[in-house]
């Protein structure tokens, strides 16, 4: 199998293709294990990571602190990078763990959740294997006050063991273990047990410090990282076991403000379905039109009013915008001839060469699936085979960038026999009273 090293790929998501492969050289993993407050539950973790059957010579663990009153006191061999105590701080004291980290894999815990001892072998496997995995261990719940801290998690934690949420479980069955994965997969990978490559981790970024109180760091993170042609996947046999029950189950009043503080903040960072609002203009487009070239007012006026009303949240580009007012005052239309805003990171691009009416009911479904499976890109043609667009999904560009050919995802093509190409002068007032035939625009 491919080793770290020379960087394997699989295409889309189907991590499936190296079930079975070991990397051979194992790289060297560095777990970052945050930390405030909780000392006896990270002497309980620190044990367990020394009880792992990953070779110690190429395990490297640090304890990150965020700004615990007593520094917390750390095994010979253990790393310990501390910062101040400005409030909760999950992605920042991360963050700080990962620039002192030396390993090829990352590995990130939270000091109250336990890891089984094959759990860095198990979770690793597929970064070592696949540079852009990102995976996630399987979290389970146990009431673990009282048990010994030297007692195996194996058995301390099946004997304690509390509900694990069913939502999550569920979603795992459902989606083969994440083999199966759309945009908003990013909900279930769970910053306390999860793995990726140095290389991919530099490359998003690290962690929005920006999340500056509990949940929503980790959704961001792999939003981005999905959205950068991460490969998403769960590790069953990658077990640890946190100290508590769920977060989410908790039905006290202050875990529902957190809950709504968290949501209200990803509504701007993820502007995908089922994250962002419904009505509200998404900071980021889920979806960005490029029409090219210099249209006529009328044909860009009913090209440009026909995208917005397919797809209300979409950003408009023109290379030229002409001179109408109901054009130019909408703040989703910009014109790059004047500086207008430059093509973002939607999750889809599409590039018209000419004014078109499009059959956005034939249409939207095969442009929202476009880098959940193999299919990356999509060519919108006429029936004589004529280019009549393109569209691009940002997960198949990062790919791209990142491996220097379209090897990551397939191009699809769809043949669109009822788009119209439109003519210089369509019959604006036909258009907009709703009584213009094919013969009035094209």
């Amino acid at each position: 199998m491919t080793g770290w090293m020379t960087g394997g790929r699989v295409p889309g998501n189907s991590w499936d293709l190296l079930d079975g492969g070991a990397p051979d050289p194992l790289p060297r993993v560095s777990v970052v294990v945050a930390h405030y407050e909780q000392p006896a539950e990270l002497a309980r973790t620190l044990l367990a990571l020394a009880w792992q059957d990953y070779p110690a010579d190429l395990l490297e663990v640090i304890v990150a602190d965020d700004g615990s009153a007593v520094a917390p006191r750390v095994p010979d061999g253990v790393a310990l990078v501390r910062q101040d105590d400005l409030g909760f701080r999950l992605s920042a004291v991360r963050n700080l763990g990962a620039r002192a980290a030396t390993g090829e894999v990352l590995c990130f815990l939270d000091a109250d959740t336990v890891p089984e001892p094959g759990y860095v072998r198990a979770l690793t496997r597929l970064p070592a294997l696949l540079p852009e995995a990102v995976t996630v261990g399987r979290r389970r719940h146990a009431d673990l006050h009282g048990e010994p801290a030297d007692a195996p998690i194996e058995e301390a934690g099946p004997a304690t063991a509390l509900p694990e949420p069913a939502w999550l479980a569920d979603a795992y069955r459902r989606s083969g273990d994440l083999l199966r994965c759309d945009d908003r997969s990013y909900r279930y990978v769970i910053g306390a047990v999860i793995a990726c490559t140095r290389a991919l981790f530099d490359e998003l970024g690290g962690f929005d410090e920006s999340f500056t109180a509990y949940g929503g760091e980790d959704w961001e993170w792999a939003h981005r990282a999905w959205q950068a042609g991460a490969v998403f996947a769960h590790v069953p046999a990658a077990v640890a076991w946190h100290d508590g029950p769920d977060w989410a189950g908790r039905p006290d009043a202050a875990s529902r403000a957190a809950a709504n503080r968290q949501t209200l903040q990803l509504a701007t960072a993820i502007p995908v379905a089922g994250s962002r609002g419904a009505g509200l203009l998404p900071v980021q487009p889920d979806l960005l039109v490029h029409l090219r070239g210099a249209p006529t007012d009328a044909a860009a006026f009913v090209c440009v009013d026909a995208l917005l009303a397919a797809a209300p949240t979409a950003t408009i580009l023109v290379d030229r915008l002409p001179d109408v007012p109901a054009l130019r005052d909408d703040p989703r239309v910009h014109d790059l001839s004047e500086g207008g805003a430059a093509p973002c990171d939607a999750r889809v691009t599409l590039t018209l060469p000419r004014p078109l009416l499009l059959p956005w009911d034939r249409l939207r479904e095969r442009v929202a699936a476009l880098g959940t499976d193999d299919e990356g890109s999509l060519e919108l043609l006429s029936p004589d085979g004529a280019l009549l667009g393109v569209a691009v999904s940002r997960r198949a560009r990062a790919r791209r960038d990142r491996w220097g050919d379209d090897s990551g995802f397939r191009t699809g093509r769809l043949i669109l026999d009822e788009a119209l190409l439109l003519r210089d002068d369509p019959d604006v007032e036909a258009y907009v009273g709703g009584w213009a035939g094919p013969d009035r625009l094209r």
